[in-house]
């Protein structure tokens, strides 16, 4: 049987990074010691209060089609936060709602790139990002990280990525996997080159809401941008609502009438019901995230801490969200032959972060997603690992 050619550009290593991740998910099913700290996914419950506001919604019957584009009251409020934020006079047309951030991403992406395209992307890369720029038959375009180890973005390598072909830039900030937030002058940097090449910005800030201390601020913000740029948002990781799937697209009305197309003839809507709760998600937001934000803060400390102690690990501490980077290439091994080895010595499985791209190579990404004290075993049993290989 005859396949379509876009397959190819769905699977590859960003499908395989997960192996792990799914063996560590098999190995606790199966009732054995392991801790996996190798997926973004918050370990406690949704907040009490949304979950009320979406099982009264479906109790009160509602559980009919919805508008397409998301409920009306779910878009204003989004639309009212978001402007909050970027000071832009946003509503509620500028607003689709969409099946998470993944989803989010990869409608924007079919709406603004044609085959043979390229989109650069500053590393390290979301392991999604370049399925999904594929999918479209365009190409990612890798622009390398400053080499310092800091992982921020290089602005001359990103204009130099730049050619006759080039029609946008995907990125995410706050970053995953690094957990950096980008400066001030980094956001002018990038404005600056799209707007000098005419290009589209997709800003994925599903960890804008978890940035440990001091301010967060969209490249929407920045004078210019707010045409040519489409910034994706979700509950999943600020609210603990990874398996609702709810998220959105923010961009000028006419790129936001396309997806709604895109939308109906593929979603056809999200369940009315949980958008209730997200509704309740949004009106609670000031109150769930800073509760949300000194979790993962503490969390971090408890499992990275410990970790200085190896004289062959180094921890790359985060500035937000629920991941930390370790450089493991002083223990002589790759990030992926590390992982495994910890997985099948110590039982706790994180992700090799090579798939996120070369300028990721020789590190690990550790998950604050489960207890402080499971973290703290974890902390444990990685130092324990790192110590027998210098050993």
């Amino acid at each position: 049987m005859r396949f379509a050619a876009r397959v190819d550009q769905l699977g590859g290593g960003s499908v395989r990074a997960w192996d792990i991740h799914n063996a560590g998910k098999e190995a606790l099913a199966r009732g054995e010691n392991v801790i996996v700290l190798s997926v973004g996914d918050p370990d406690f419950a949704t907040p009490q209060a949304i979950t009320d506001a979406a099982i009264s919604a479906l109790k009160n019957g509602d559980t009919h089609y919805t508008t397409v584009a998301g409920k009306h009251d779910l878009r204003k409020a989004i639309a009212a936060h978001q402007s909050r934020r970027t000071g832009l006079a946003l509503h509620e047309d500028h607003v689709l709602i969409v099946a998470g951030a993944q989803n989010g991403l990869f409608s924007a992406a079919q709406c603004l790139f044609n085959p043979g395209d390229e989109v650069i992307v500053p590393e390290p890369a979301y392991l999604t990002y370049e399925a999904t720029i594929g999918a479209t038959g365009a190409r990612m375009v890798r622009a390398s990280a400053k080499r310092d180890g800091s992982f921020r973005p290089d602005l001359a390598a990103l204009e130099a990525a730049v050619t006759s072909r080039t029609r946008g830039i995907m990125m995410a900030n706050p970053g995953n996997p690094t957990g950096i937030v980008l400066n001030h002058a980094e956001l002018e940097g990038i404005a600056a080159i799209a707007k000098k090449y005419d290009l589209w910005v997709i800003s994925d800030e599903v960890y804008a809401e978890l940035v440990f201390d001091g301010s967060f601020k969209s490249i929407a913000s920045i004078e210019g941008m707010a045409e040519r740029t489409v910034t994706i948002g979700s509950l999943s990781k600020s609210h603990a609502m990874t398996g609702w799937r709810i998220g959105w697209m923010i961009a000028p009305e006419a790129l936001i009438t396309h997806a709604d197309h895109l939308a109906l003839c593929s979603l056809y809507g999200l369940p009315g019901f949980i958008q209730n709760g997200a509704i309740q998600a949004i009106a609670d937001l000031e109150h769930i995230t800073p509760q949300m934000r000194d979790i993962y803060r503490a969390r971090c400390g408890v499992l990275c801490d410990p970790l200085k102690a190896a004289n062959n690990l180094k921890v790359l501490y985060p500035v937000s969200g629920m991941f930390a980077l370790i450089d493991v290439r002083g223990t002589g091994l790759s990030a992926h032959d590390f992982a495994w080895g910890l997985f099948k010595a110590e039982g706790v499985s994180v992700l090799d972060a090579s798939a996120f791209g070369p300028a990721a190579d020789g590190y690990i990404r550790v998950a604050f997603t489960v207890s402080e004290d499971a973290l703290a075993d974890a902390a444990q049993r990685i130092l324990r690992y790192a110590r027998s290989l210098s050993a």
